[in-house]
């Protein structure tokens, strides 16, 4: 074996002498960056976000509540990308009077269209100076659309709204000895028919019930229009099915036929849920009653009941219509209904004025 010369020994020595020495240099380098990162943050602090779901974000004074989201890999809701624009990254937030700054005139603009509570900002905006308690008030999935959703809404209200219910007659016999694929196919065909009745006549759909679905209307527009609207949506419901079983004739042993049941009155409307289930929906008396309504479609043997108050606000002349009084569970007062054998055949709303007739005998 032949040793080095020792020139070159010498060089292999200064090679390792500088090497060792940069490692060494880099290892205190990255000591000395950690400690001056924790004198800094000792002296400026850090800010604690928490949210919903007990988890805690540590971000440096400045970071808005929107990027620290990001860093935290928490999903939030940001159409416009964190201009302030959207208003789908509004939150609800809690934290002491000194660590959150009042808003700047262009939050505002927006906080004011949206009517937003002093409670409320925009996450892209609201940069903490302090500890702050933050939940996001549209889901990570919201659309442009949810933006212009008004937040005394979301946070509930009693309005008076129309109430609308659709069920399928004999769906349990009807899907009996189907392939699972078959059930989900029809059943999925007949949701895209109702929901887009309903969003055509200006409703939402609040939620599907098995092989149900409940719509509300005018909760932004008021009662009268909702009423119109609902009737509007019945029409198209009762069409849009017409429809759906002349594509569906060779899928069905027999055609689909459905119950409609609307009411109007006053329910306490709001976002309620948990988590990503949460949504707009409504509870009271008027909604079970509009759901006891379609029930009563099968002692009626016709397609749509509704309630004559709902008519007369939409100002529909149905005195062509049977009506009815009945009596509602848990109530006094019975209550007037009519009975429409195809809601198909529903006149467009306020196209003959409304004549009152005698009851006929239930």
């Amino acid at each position: 074996m032949t040793l080095p010369s020792p020139d070159t020994q010498r060089t292999l020595e200064a090679i390792t002498d500088l090497l060792s020495g940069f490692f060494f240099g880099m290892v205190g380098a990255v000591l000395l960056a950690r400690v001056a990162r924790r004198t800094w943050q000792r002296r400026h602090g850090l800010v604690r976000i928490g949210y919903p779901d007990g988890r805690i974000v540590e971000v440096t004074p400045g970071t808005s509540v929107l990027e620290a989201s990001r860093l935290a890999g928490i999903p939030h809701a940001s159409v416009c990308g964190g201009r302030g624009r959207c208003s789908t990254c509004r939150i609800r937030v809690s934290g002491e009077i000194h660590s959150i700054d009042p808003p700047a005139e262009d939050e505002v603009r927006v906080l004011h269209r949206i009517g937003a509570t002093p409670n409320v900002r925009l996450a892209c905006q609201l940069r903490p100076r302090g500890a702050v308690e933050v939940t996001p008030l549209l889901p990570p999935f919201a659309r442009a659309a949810d933006g212009r959703r008004r937040v005394d809404l979301a946070q509930g209200s009693e309005q008076e709204i129309a109430i609308l219910f659709v069920d399928i007659r004999g769906f349990t016999a009807l899907s009996a000895g189907r392939l699972p694929y078959d059930v989900v196919f029809v059943l999925n065909r007949y949701f895209e028919a109702i929901g887009f009745a309903v969003e055509s006549a200006g409703g939402r759909v609040d939620k599907f019930i098995g092989d149900g679905v409940m719509a509300l209307f005018g909760i932004e527009r008021g009662a009268h229009t909702g009423c119109r609207e609902a009737l509007a949506a019945a029409r198209l419901i009762s069409a849009r099915l017409d429809e759906l079983n002349a594509s569906l004739g060779g899928e069905l042993d027999r055609p689909l036929r459905i119950g409609i049941g609307i009411h109007c009155g006053p329910a306490i409307v709001g976002e309620m849920g948990y988590g990503n289930a949460a949504s707009i929906t409504a509870i009271g008396d008027a909604v079970n009653t509009a759901s006891r309504l379609e029930s009563l479609t099968k002692n009626f043997a016709c397609e749509l009941v509704v309630s004559d108050e709902t008519v007369s606000r939409a100002g529909l002349d149905l005195s062509g219509s049977p009506l009815h009084e009945i009596e509602i569970r848990g109530k006094r007062e019975m209550l007037a209904v009519r009975i429409v054998k195809r809601a198909a055949e529903l006149p467009a709303a306020g196209a003959v004025p409304i004549r009152r007739i005698e009851l006929v005998d239930a």
